[in-house]
């Protein structure tokens, strides 16, 4: 597998580009508006992109959507619910064949009701629902809730799985789903309720603990 995290600019965003390596076939998770922050990475490699992906539609996410596609080709990938001009349409445990390799999908509603975490190989892209000891901002009312769910079933994924998140917001740019699980105050909670009352009282437990 080639596996590459990519500085996409804007608030500390993260592209990410996966690709088979005997085969060459190449997904781009969420790229930047300038294709060249990457291309030398895909014709370095000799790649073939297949796929781009967009985890959510949150322009800083999806900015790079057009461009990437005029560029190199490939289909456009989003949920179903993703107003915008997808190819290909995915939902909770769909997959698609990367080479040798698989791309499956996790539907993770909250942060933005189209979100979708992709998992290969051993590594899950979160986009803006799991941070690095965070979780995505939502309201502090259904969207709240459906993050809360949506994190479950990331709970569910095996403690190495490796956690490649949409920005870099924590004191690394990749953690796993294990130490997620033992550090991360919002996995901590033990119910909703808990999860709720952190998230109206982030700022007030940052500061107590430190936290930036």
């Amino acid at each position: 597998m080639i596996f590459h995290q990519i500085d996409a600019g804007g608030d500390r965003n993260f592209a990410y580009l996966i690709a088979d390596k005997d085969g060459g076939s190449a997904v781009i998770i969420d790229p930047p508006p300038d294709p060249e922050k990457y291309a030398g990475l895909i014709d370095g490699h000799r790649l073939n992109v297949e796929y781009i992906v967009i985890t959510h539609g949150h322009s800083d996410h999806s900015w790079g959507m057009a461009p990437a596609k005029k560029r190199f080709g490939g289909k456009t990938v989003g949920h179903t619910t993703m107003h915008l001009p997808l190819d290909v349409k995915v939902d909770e445990g769909d997959t698609l064949a990367l080479g040798d390799l698989k791309l499956e999908f996790i539907y993770t509603p909250g942060h933005t009701d189209d979100h979708v975490c992709v998992v290969c190989g051993g590594h899950v892209i979160t986009g803006d629902t799991l941070f690095v000891g965070k979780v995505g901002g939502t309201d502090l009312g259904p969207g709240a809730r459906r993050e809360w769910e949506s994190l479950q079933k990331l709970m569910k994924l095996p403690d190495d799985t490796e956690v490649w998140p949409g920005h870099n917001y924590g004191v690394a740019p990749t953690s796993t789903i294990g130490h997620e699980r033992k550090t991360n105050p919002f996995l901590l909670q033990p119910d909703f309720d808990a999860f709720i009352d952190l998230k109206a009282n982030w700022l007030d437990y940052k500061r107590k603990h430190g936290i930036k």
